[in-house]
């Protein structure tokens, strides 16, 4: 899979490269390049995000990983058997995925946290060679319309079709199924777009997800 992830020093989005540039003149020691998804290519769960922190994923490493959003999703992570060990907000805290991996739908941090539409086009063929490679994925949980958008995309499905709403599940065949979250970003938590409940709920769905799919 040549495209599976991008190169340390992707050159493909001269905004985000000259943003990355930026970052790693101001902070030389953080991972300041394109972050690669988290768990095994076995699972059965992707969640997909919508792109790196910048003092989050862009600075550990690790998606979600230091930044608000983390916070809220591992642990409920750790509540659903679906990763062991504690959150430490640090990639080298030791936690581990189980039966579930970590992307976004953009791997390099964008400037406001917002990605163009060119930038998340551009970005796509990681994300294509990342759900074929998964070859017992039966379960896509994002977090986020653009994260919904950028699977159906993705998965050529018209987006028409799949309307984002919080919770809904979406089957396209008798193996996989789209769960859709709010994304458990600082601002939807705060402002009560999403509770701990409504996420775990959204959780709780894309998991029993995969067993009435799986044989």
């Amino acid at each position: 899979m040549s495209n599976a992830a991008p190169a340390q020093d992707c050159p493909l989005c001269p905004r985000l490269v000259e943003f990355r540039q930026e970052n790693q003149s101001k902070y030389p020691d953080w991972f300041n390049g394109p972050v690669p998804s988290f768990g095994d290519l076995d699972a059965e769960i992707l969640i997909v995000g919508l792109a790196p922190g910048l003092k989050g994923a862009n600075c550990t490493g690790r998606p979600f990983t230091g930044d608000y959003a983390g916070e809220l999703l591992y642990p409920s992570l750790i509540k659903f058997g679906l990763a062991s060990g504690t959150y430490g907000a640090a990639a080298n805290d030791g936690l581990i995925l189980r039966g579930c991996r970590i992307t976004n739908a953009v791997r390099c941090v964008p400037p406001a946290n917002k990605p163009t539409s060119v930038e998340q086009k551009t970005c796509r063929p990681f994300l294509v060679s990342e759900i074929e490679a998964m070859y017992s994925l039966t379960s896509i949980l994002a977090l986020g319309r653009i994260a919904h958008d950028a699977v159906l995309s993705t998965l050529g499905l018209r987006k028409s079709s799949y309307p984002f709403r919080h919770s809904a599940i979406h089957r396209f065949d008798k193996k996989l199924s789209l769960t859709d979250s709010y994304h458990c970003s600082r601002y939807n938590v705060n402002t009560g777009v999403l509770t701990e409940s409504m996420f775990h709920e959204a959780l709780g769905r894309a998991l029993s997800a995969t067993r009435k799919t799986s044989p």
